[in-house]
């Protein structure tokens, strides 16, 4: 079964032109995107890009590097639980 991936955004945030990037990221099939009003995180809202990927923070200096930001986000956030999923095995 694949994992699904929560991408959370924050509307107040797409003054940084992020809404084509939340757009190309729902055509994404194993990641679920969520609009918020807020994410609570104002100070990093109004400064740069940025969303939640499955609850951590990723930021970016540009809307275009928040796409490429988020997908290796996830990959690592893979990587690391597969780590994690093999460690628990070997006990």
């Amino acid at each position: 079964m694949e994992l699904m991936h929560i991408v959370e955004y924050c509307t107040s945030n797409t003054h940084h032109g992020t809404e084509q990037i939340i757009e190309k990221l729902e055509l994404v099939p194993d990641i679920e995107v969520i609009e918020y009003g807020c994410l609570g995180n104002c100070g990093e809202c109004y400064l740069s890009p940025y969303v939640l990927v499955n609850g951590e923070s990723v930021v970016a200096e540009t809307a275009d590097q928040l796409y490429d930001l988020v997908l290796e986000a996830i990959k690592n956030q893979e990587l690391e639980q597969a780590a994690l999923d093999k460690l628990l095995d070997d006990l």
